[in-house]
C-alpha cells in the first residue's frame, strides 16, 4: 500500500480510470481519492466485499449500479471454492464510493485518444489508466510438461488432488482458495518429501553391506 500511496500522489487533480474492482482496483481508487485525483472505477459484474468491521460475518454484493447495494449471507469461502475469485476487502473504498469520490462505470467499447466510450454509451474524458486486472499462472511458458498441468496453467487434478504430479513435480498454491488452499498443498508436500526422504534412507543402508568380525583363537 504504501508503493501505491507515493505513486498516486502523481494523479493529483487528474482523471484516472481504474480497470478492475478486485482488491487492487479497490485500493488504488482508493488511494487515488485520497490523493485529490478524480478516479472511474470500471465495474462489470456483480462484487463480493467483506466490510472490515464484520469480516467473515457479512458481506455486500453490489452492481455497477452503487445504489443497488443488498446484504447476503453467501459465504465469501464458497465464492472462492466454487468460482476461484476472491472477496474484496472494503478498507475505506466504499464510503467514497456513496459520496461520489470514487465513481464506477460499466465495461469499456473502446478507446479514443484522451476518451473513453462505455458499453452504455457514455464518454469519459481521462488523462490516464490504471490496469487492475488481476492475473494468470504463467507456468505454460516455462515449464514443458502437459500431463500434469493444463494450458490454463493449473494442475488437471482438481482441490485437494492437485498437488503432486510425476517425477518429484510438485504444486502448491494452485487451488483457487487462497492461503488456506496455499497452506493445505504445502503440508501435504512437506509430509510427501519426508515420507520419500525416509525411504530413500532405508534403502541406501539396504544396500550397505555388513561386515561381522572373525576372532581366532590358537
Amino acid at each position: 500500500m504504501q508503493k501505491t500511496t507515493s505513486r498516486a500522489k502523481k494523479f493529483q487533480g487528474k482523471k484516472v480510470l481504474v480497470v478492475g474492482c478486485g482488491n487492487s482496483g479497490m485500493e488504488v481508487s482508493l488511494d487515488l481519492s485520497n490523493h485529490n485525483a478524480k478516479p472511474s472505477m470500471v465495474i462489470r459484474n456483480s462484487v463480493h466485499v467483506l466490510p472490515r468491521e464484520m469480516f467473515g460475518k457479512i458481506h455486500i454484493r453490489f452492481s455497477h449500479d452503487a445504489d443497488e447495494m443488498v446484504t447476503s449471507m453467501d459465504s465469501p469461502l464458497t465464492l472462492k471454492n466454487h468460482h476461484g475469485k476472491t472477496p474484496v476487502l472494503d478498507i475505506g473504498a466504499l464510503e467514497k464510493i456513496r459520496s461520489g469520490d470514487i465513481t464506477v462505470v460499466p465495461g469499456i467499447k473502446k478507446f479514443t485518444g484522451k476518451t473513453v466510450e462505455l458499453v452504455n454509451g457514455d464518454i469519459l474524458n481521462i488523462d490516464s489508466v490504471v490496469l487492475a486486472t488481476g492475473y494468470f499462472s504463467n507456468v505454460p511458458f516455462w515449464l514443458h510438461e502437459s500431463e500434469f498441468f493444463a494450458e490454463n496453467g493449473f494442475p488437471k487434478t482438481p482441490f485437494p488432488n492437485g498437488w503432486k504430479g510425476k517425477g518429484g513435480l510438485y504444486a502448491a498454491g494452485f487451488t483457487r482458495r487462497g492461503l488456506a488452499g496455499a497452506s493445505a498443498d504445502a503440508m501435504k508436500i512437506s509430509k510427501d518429501i519426508g515420507k520419500e526422504w525416509k525411504a530413500e534412507l532405508k534403502q541406501k543402508k539396504q544396500k550397505v553391506p555388513t561386515h561381522r568380525r572373525c576372532i581366532s583363537t590358537f
